[in-house]
């Protein structure tokens, strides 16, 4: 029977996906995050002892959260068990927790318990795990693609290391890619296989970062290209388009095209052109640039294209940013656009960066930065020997809440609010102001609190 076992089982594993068989087994050959598992890192010298605590994997699909819960259960000497939060119930979890109870009490041997897709749990079974994650009766491994501080129990988040994982580089991912063709018992070392360097930078850059989808698109090309007269299988750009089923698009974000392309998006938003900047944002999240990347350009094209012409556009923007944070592709894509499209409509006004750069190449220039005396702090009981703050004149005390004073010791002018949207409106303002400014004593009505 064990002949038997091992040959059903021999051939399973030969008949797995590709990804699962290049799964790493140790963690010489976990590729990726070296900010976590790199050479002499916390999370690599609590594996290699074996002394790891309640620990909660956060990242994207494909950067190995579950690979590096397989490396821990090979080397480990506690129990490793394993669920699916889609597929487990509170009465899988009970038994898990029963058996992890007496292995503690009749071997004194610990337990961990790798959870997939944690934040899948309702509450009910997360406050399950709650008080035997407490106890130490098991150790807790919770992978998530969502942010864990949203979906999972507090509790047991303060219970836990939180270590995130990002999407792996291009040249991680051709490691991952090469090594699979090299292998011989686990990849495809014993075929003829050829790919191009274009081939093979297609699937890599249509990934966006997910290991997974690498040896998904590298595997089903293999697979369904036949071998030549020379019995060679030969992998070429078309081929790589179709197993990935996405056509490839000039943009590599370490060349020209990559600066280009996001050089044309903002310069379409900032000469409002909405279907412009929605062809150049398709490109980007269609070649797979990061769309977290796209929100900061957003929100900086905000204040130095829009400005106070339309202040809610700087609010749009950052909202955008935390969304795409919290939601993630492809619906961020949704978000990104209507930041877009507002943007792109608002009113333009480039005096924020006008007039930061003015006053910079003042303060460059030399010109004295000497706080004026009725301005500085008066806070401290002995400001008033030293003549701090005399003569200030607090704006609230009078009409209008202004009073004409000198706030700086030289006299210029580095903001001029443009003609443009609510930005006309705060310059109006201020030629009302300024042209009716108080002078004389504070305002009777008013009351005196002065500063």
């Amino acid at each position: 029977m064990d002949l038997f076992e091992n040959a059903s089982q021999d051939k399973a594993f030969a008949d797995a996906p590709l990804a699962y068989r290049m799964r790493p087994r140790s963690l010489d050959e976990f590729v990726g995050q070296k900010h976590i598992v790199g050479a002499g890192k916390l999370l690599r010298r609590a594996i290699e002892a074996d002394r790891i605590t309640s620990l909660i994997f956060y990242g994207p699909p494909g950067t190995g959260k579950t690979s590096l819960a397989q490396v821990i259960a090979n080397r480990t000497k506690s129990s490793f068990q394993q669920c699916n939060a889609v597929t487990s119930s509170v009465a899988e979890l009970r038994e898990i927790i029963k058996e992890a109870k007496d292995r503690r009490s009749f071997q004194s041997k610990r337990t961990i318990l790798f959870i997939d897709e944690i934040h899948r749990f309702n509450k009910a079974q997360q406050d399950a795990l709650l008080p035997d994650v407490e106890a130490g009766t098991i150790t807790l491994i919770g992978a998530t693609t969502q942010n864990p501080y949203f979906y999972i129990n507090p509790t047991i988040l303060s219970r836990s290391q939180i270590f995130q994982f990002k999407p792996l580089r291009d040249e991680e991912l051709k490691q991952v890619a090469l090594k699979a063709l090299k292998d011989p018992d686990r990849g495809f070392g014993k075929l003829n296989v050829e790919i191009t360097d274009e081939a093979l930078s297609h699937i890599i850059s249509a990934s966006g970062g997910d290991t997974r989808r690498v040896l998904n698109g590298l595997e089903l090309a293999i697979l369904t290209t036949p071998v030549d007269t020379e019995g060679i299988t030969r992998i070429d750009l078309s081929v790589a388009e179709e197993s990935i089923q996405k056509r490839a698009v000039l943009y590599d974000s370490s060349d020209d095209s990559h600066y280009d392309t996001i050089s044309a998006f903002i310069k379409s938003m900032r000469g409002s052109d909405p279907d412009a900047a929605l062809f150049w944002l398709a490109k980007m999240l269609y070649a797979g640039e990061d769309p977290r990347f796209i929100a900061r350009r957003i929100i900086i094209c905000a204040s130095e294209d829009v400005g106070n012409a339309d202040p809610h556009a700087l609010l749009v923007a950052d909202a955008a940013l935390n969304a795409v944070e919290f939601v993630g592709m492809p619906e961020a894509q949704i978000i990104l656009a209507q930041a877009v499209t507002y943007i792109a409509c608002a009113p333009k006004s480039n005096s924020a960066v006008v007039s930061i750069n003015k006053a910079m190449e003042a303060v460059k220039s030399g010109i004295s930065t000497a706080v004026p005396e009725h301005l500085r702090d008066s806070s401290y009981s002995s400001a008033g020997k030293l003549g701090r703050g005399k003569g200030y004149k607090y704006p609230h005390d009078y009409k209008k809440h202004y009073i004409k004073q000198k706030y700086m010791l030289h006299n210029a002018k580095y903001y001029e609010p443009s003609d443009q949207g609510y930005e006309k409106r705060l310059k109006k303002r201020m030629e009302k102001l300024k042209g009716n400014a108080s002078t004389g004593r504070p305002d009777p009505s008013e009351k005196n609190n002065q500063k």
